[in-house]
């Protein structure tokens, strides 16, 4: 076993007595892992008949996480009727009611009969999370994002230095194809399995990147991890935007989406430096900059 194997082992053990340990359980528990997370790892934990969630993950800096930030956003869309109930939260830890549910994947998300109902849901999380907010709102612009990923790969010497600076041409240029913006409050990281659907409805999870932002980059988002083809994504403006989609709103979108590719693919590199979770970043981050690219050349 390598030292690497025993580091991220000996790191589960910890996480998941973290998670058996919390003073909130009315006796022993046994967590068990539940997949999901590239910045966090999850449990499930029965205790006193029901279910919970245990979700771990300290501040992520070099991503602009800050899980305080987390806790609220959750709150409020609990609040609103999108998100599971907050049980409990201390630094590192938050605790959901379990929902009896099963997680979608992209094939479900690019069912056109499951994209109407993902389009009204979204449209609560723009229209109503602020009103559930209270103090001070958090805001994610993509391009911000990729400037301090820039700066953070250039101080962490990573492997990808001699592309940075087409990056960062790159990203100039999408930043003004987008245009000006209207800002709403926005999820920002709408993977597939970020959405649940329990039969009867959908609910929304994982808070940690939210924040005001245009709804174009929540769109393309949606559209880009879950690889959208040309006609979804029109089926996905027209019912977001209820009515024709002009030139101008297209082209925003295309760059939107591009910028979304290219941030996923610095995230994923500047994991590779910094996060000790067991995840192969360096296949992650070639994945994404194929698909940027394929994106980037439709666009241009």
């Amino acid at each position: 076993m390598t030292d690497s194997m025993k580091e991220n082992g000996s790191m589960k053990e910890k996480t998941r007595d973290k998670a058996a340990g919390l003073a909130i359980w009315s006796g022993p528990v046994e967590p068990v892992p539940l997949g999901g997370g590239l910045s966090n790892q999850n449990f499930v934990v029965e205790d006193g008949g029901e279910k919970f969630v245990v979700r771990i993950s300290d501040d992520l800096p070099e991503h602009g996480v800050l899980r305080f930030n987390e806790v609220i956003a959750s709150r409020a869309a609990h609040a609103a009727g999108l998100s599971p109930e907050v049980v409990h939260d201390e630094p590192g830890v938050l605790v959901l009611r379990y929902i009896d549910s099963r997680t979608l994947g992209e094939e479900d998300v690019c069912d056109s009969a499951m994209l109407d109902r993902i389009v009204p849901l979204l449209k609560r999380v723009h229209k109503q999370m602020p009103d559930h907010i209270g103090g001070a709102v958090s805001a994610f612009w993509v391009f911000q994002a990729m400037r301090n990923y820039r700066s953070l790969l250039k101080r962490g010497e990573s492997r990808m230095m001699p592309e940075l600076p087409r990056y960062e041409a790159l990203a100039d240029e999408l930043e003004e194809a987008v245009g000006p913006v209207r800002l709403v409050y926005c999820h920002n990281d709408l993977l597939p399995a970020n959405f649940l659907d329990d039969g009867e409805r959908l609910w929304l999870l994982d808070w940690e990147y939210g924040g005001l932002n245009s709804p174009l980059f929540d769109l393309a988002n949606l559209a880009s991890n879950s690889r959208f083809d040309p006609v979804l994504e029109d089926r996905l403006l027209h019912a977001y935007f209820e009515g024709p989609v002009t030139h101008e709103l297209r082209r925003s979108y295309e760059a939107m989406k591009c910028a979304s590719l290219l941030r996923e693919a610095m995230w994923s590199m500047v994991s590779e430096i910094h996060s000790r979770l067991d995840l192969d970043y360096v296949a992650y981050t070639t994945e994404n900059l194929e698909r940027f690219e394929q994106a980037y050349r439709a666009f241009s």
